[in-house]
């Protein structure tokens, strides 16, 4: 008889954290009765701690795979799709049959418009739970499903500096270099001055330092025209998301008015939504972040800006760690991936709830070893169970 899945659980976590994400709370910032606050510098809401959807995935063998997707606001509506739509459709169903699993769950929703938001991060965090409990089954780590590693580990860069001044944001930098990183990013939704942080982290750091910034899809295209143009006199590695997202013709216009490459793609579901834009050249990076596709559109993305001679570097965003070592799974079997986001104010904290060999160590991750994704949660994660 074969395996087959038994049962299909979720548990939302939250875990703690000193200071709100990308930095301390600014003027008009304050944090509301439910536990949110939202950035006035890119209008986005965020909450007071890293907050995640892990799910368990058991087979009739007893094999237990893990997930995790975004359980970033509002948690309840990725479990109750789960509970209430995809979880009962998977049980019977064999885990190693994922990219058929993939069509079914995904044609469930399609003429309702669910092409994206809590329905794909669902069947995202379901995914990543199939991989794992293939290679669990297999007795492979899931990279080896992907086709093999092409290294050992990846580089990694810094992701923000979530301090209150530009004399500290510096400082942290400095820092964060002296760690081993050899390449930073400063977020434009909490700076007072981006081009003046620009230049005060050139200065600081000397030309070695790869500078990447992320605009939070706070300006328009001639707005993000004219900043990104002088960003470039200090060696701008990539800018990141200028445009609202839904404005294609706007991230196409940036895209070829100025020199530095620019990257997006962290709110993208699957290939579908990155062909069109694609088509319309509006990045030069693309940022899959497997919390929103899974491992199978992570995959398919990457493939897709292959083709198209367009980069590849991962978005690593808030949670306890399951699918950041998807993520490095999925990087590692790429042909180029010259680096990796590294959230550090949340993967460094987070680590210890997962048992993992995974870890960022001077300025490169190093991968998770052992069957699946080779991560599974420590006891003291359950501490911080909620709902």
């Amino acid at each position: 008889m074969s395996t087959v899945i038994r049962s299909v659980e979720t548990i939302v976590v939250a875990l703690p954290r000193d200071v709100p994400y990308l930095g301390p709370l600014g003027e008009g910032e304050h944090v509301n009765e439910r536990g949110y606050f939202v950035r006035r510098g890119n209008r986005t809401i965020y909450p007071t701690v890293d907050r995640s959807v892990l799910i368990k995935m058991t087979a009739s063998d007893g094999i237990v795979g893990w997930g995790e997707t975004y359980g970033i606001v509002a948690p309840q509506a990725v479990v109750a799709i789960i509970g209430d739509v995809l979880g009962p459709l998977l049980i019977g169903r064999e885990p190693v049959d994922i990219p058929a699993i993939w069509d079914d769950l995904y044609a469930l929703m399609r003429v309702r418009g669910h092409w994206g938001g809590f329905f794909t991060d669902a069947i995202a965090g379901v995914d990543i739970a199939l991989w794992d409990l293939a290679g669990k089954m297999a007795g492979k780590p899931v990279v080896e499903l992907l086709g093999g590693a092409r290294r050992a580990r990846i580089p990694a860069y810094a992701s923000g500096l979530p301090r209150s001044t530009l004399t500290e944001r510096v400082s942290l930098a400095q820092e964060l270099v002296a760690q081993g990183f050899r390449g930073i990013k400063f977020a434009a939704a909490v700076s007072h001055g981006v081009v003046d942080e620009m230049r005060a982290l050139r200065e600081a750091l000397g030309r070695d330092v790869a500078l990447m910034v992320d605009l939070h899809w706070k300006y328009t295209a001639t707005e993000a025209i004219t900043l990104i143009r002088a960003l470039e006199a200090f060696d701008l590695y990539f800018a990141e998301a200028p445009c609202a997202p839904e404005d294609l013709d706007a991230q196409a216009d940036v895209a070829a008015n100025v020199t530095a490459r620019i990257a997006g793609g962290e709110e993208w579901s699957t290939e579908f939504v990155a062909r069109a834009r694609f088509a319309h050249r509006c990045v030069g990076v693309v940022q899959p972040e497997v919390a929103h596709t899974g491992l199978s559109q992570f995959i398919a993305i990457a493939r897709l800006a292959a083709q198209q001679g367009i980069g590849v570097i991962p978005h690593a965003t808030i949670g306890a760690g399951i699918f950041h070592a998807a993520s490095l799974h999925a990087a590692a079997s790429l042909a180029d991936v010259p680096f990796h986001e590294h959230q550090h104010s949340v993967f460094d904290a987070n680590l210890r709830f997962v048992e993992t060999k995974m870890r960022c160590h001077n300025g490169f991750f190093e991968l998770p070893d052992g069957p699946g994704l080779g991560v599974t949660p420590a006891p003291g994660l359950w501490a911080h169970v909620v709902g």
